[in-house]
């Protein structure tokens, strides 16, 4: 068992475990696994912020390359990656990435616990997440620039809107490292820690999360994303539609809570 989910009320944390063989390198089982997890974490109603973390000191060293020097026969690649994981065309689902959870759009934020390596694929799944907590000694990088293979898990697309597209374009030509001090510099990452304290301290920030009314949190979030690339009227209208309906859904009755006298001089302890 590869993945696992730990609990711990609303916040929810994700295990992959595949360090021993191959440092959380992702094979096809731990990405079917990890989509079916993250999915039955966006379904139920008791959960509200997810921690994704790479147990054993790694986060994840990528594709599996062992299963993809399989893959040599061009029939086998066609059926299983140019045909398997392509994105369909009309109304049919869109396939997991080989990484997993890369192209799911859940209506929840997921927070990337970063030690140790999380390069190639395994950099493209964190730049998935909504949020990176880095250790000190974690770093990213398009690792597999030295085999050929490309990104296909949205680093491309994701790492742009980070951190600027010249800057991106460095990053993935060189396939160079990227430590955890440089990462927070150029915004591929929001808070770096001590070494072995990133899955806690992710922890900490998905709680200071779901403690929030969640229908404003999920709005917020949703605009965000839906409006990245609008025209400024396109996403005003978005971040309207999304906050409307969170407002009549709890909006109302924080008000009646602050004017009852709690959050005061912006007291977030009591709410």
């Amino acid at each position: 068992m590869t993945i696992r989910i730990e609990k711990a009320d609303a916040v929810w944390t994700i295990v992959h475990s595949r360090y021993e063989e191959a440092r959380n390198a992702m094979d096809p089982f731990s990405a079917d696994a990890l989509v079916v997890a993250l999915n039955e974490f966006d379904k139920d109603p008791s959960a509200s912020v997810a921690v994704l973390w790479g147990e054993g000191g790694a986060f994840c060293a990528g594709w599996d390359l062992k299963y993809a020097s399989t893959l040599g026969d061009r029939a086998k690649f066609d059926e299983e990656i140019s045909t398997g994981l392509a994105f369909p065309m009309g109304a049919a689902p869109t396939p997991r990435g080989p990484l997993g959870p890369t192209r799911l759009e859940l209506s929840k934020p997921v927070i990337a616990a970063v030690e140790g390596p999380a390069v190639a694929g395994g950099m493209e799944l964190a730049l998935w997440c909504d949020v990176r907590v880095m250790a000190q000694d974690a770093y990213f990088g398009v690792y597999c620039r030295r085999w050929g293979i490309p990104l296909l898990d949205g680093g491309s697309v994701r790492l742009p809107r980070l951190v600027g597209q010249g800057r991106a374009l460095e990053i993935i030509m060189t396939g160079r490292k990227v430590p955890a001090d440089e990462a927070l510099q150029i915004g591929m990452c929001e808070k770096v820690v001590a070494n072995g304290a990133a899955r806690e301290a992710a922890e900490a920030l998905a709680r200071d999360i779901a403690r929030f009314p969640q229908a404003a949190v999920r709005a917020d979030r949703r605009t965000v994303h839906e409006s990245y690339g609008q025209p400024l009227r396109e996403a005003m209208r978005t971040e309207w539609h999304n906050g409307v309906e969170a407002h009549w859904h709890e909006g109302a009755d924080g008000a009646s809570r602050f004017t009852a006298g709690l959050g005061r001089s912006g007291d977030f302890s009591k709410i």
